[in-house]
C-alpha cells in the first residue's frame, strides 16, 4: 500500500469508492449530504483539501494499491478538535471491498509517525461506539500508542440527518514515540514532514 496526497487526480476513484460503500461511508465522512450529488461534493472536498493542505492546516492522503493503482481508502488530519487536549484530529475510511485487511491500521501508524517526525503533539481519534470494527481499530491504536480515553472530547455529530455519538480518544506523538515498526509497515519515503508539497508517500516494505 502507498499513501498519496489527496488531490483532484483521485476524484473519479473516490466517487466510485464512496458509491460502493454507501451508506456506511457517511459514518466516517459526516460532511456528505445524501441528497446532493457525490460528484459535486467530492470536487468541493478535494479543492478545500488542496487549498488548506498548502497552508498546513490539514493533511489528507488516499490509500492506493501500488500494483494496479486501486484506491483503497482515505486518511487525514484536520484541526477540528473537541477535547481541549489535542491539536490534531485523525480520521480514516476504507472502502467496503478492502476492509478487514489491516489497511487502516497500517495507514494510521504511518500517518502518526509522519506527523510525529515534525512535532511533539496530541491527536484525537473519534469512533462510533456502535461500530465494532471501527472501535477495534481505534482501541488498538490507543493501546499501542499508549493513548487514553477522553470523555471531554465526546460528541454527537449528524450522519444522514441523525445525531450519532462519537467516543474520543487521545494519543501522543513525537520523535521516537509509538510502537516499533513491523516488517509489513508503511514507511515514509520523503522525509519532509509538514511540507505540503511533499506530503508523505509510503510503501509497504
Amino acid at each position: 500500500m502507498v499513501l498519496r496526497p489527496a488531490s483532484s487526480e483521485f476524484h473519479s476513484d473516490l466517487v466510485e469508492a464512496f458509491e460502493e460503500t454507501w451508506p456506511e461511508v457517511s459514518r466516517a465522512m459526516s460532511w456528505i449530504h445524501p441528497d446532493l450529488p457525490f460528484d459535486t461534493q467530492m470536487e468541493d472536498f478535494l479543492a478545500e483539501t488542496e487549498r488548506m493542505g498548502r497552508s498546513g492546516l490539514l493533511h489528507h492522503w488516499v490509500m492506493v494499491r501500488p500494483w494496479d493503482g486501486a484506491l483503497l481508502g482515505l486518511i487525514g488530519f484536520d484541526q477540528v478538535t473537541r477535547s481541549g487536549k489535542a491539536v490534531w484530529n485523525l480520521g480514516y475510511w476504507v472502502r467496503s471491498s478492502e476492509q478487514q485487511h489491516g489497511f487502516a491500521r497500517r495507514a494510521i501508524d504511518a500517518s502518526l509517525r509522519w506527523l510525529g517526525e515534525a512535532e511533539k503533539s496530541s491527536v484525537e481519534l473519534k469512533v462510533d461506539p456502535h461500530n465494532p470494527a471501527g472501535r477495534s481499530t481505534v482501541m488498538r491504536t490507543v493501546r499501542e500508542w499508549k493513548g487514553e480515553r477522553c470523555v471531554d472530547g465526546d460528541s454527537a455529530i449528524p450522519v444522514a440527518g441523525v445525531r450519532t455519538p462519537r467516543e474520543c480518544h487521545v494519543v501522543s506523538i513525537g520523535p521516537g514515540v509509538g510502537p516499533e515498526e513491523g516488517t509489513n509497515s508503511v514507511r515514509p519515503i520523503e522525509k519532509t514532514p509538514l511540507d505540503p508539497n511533499s506530503a508523505p508517500v509510503g510503501q509497504v516494505v
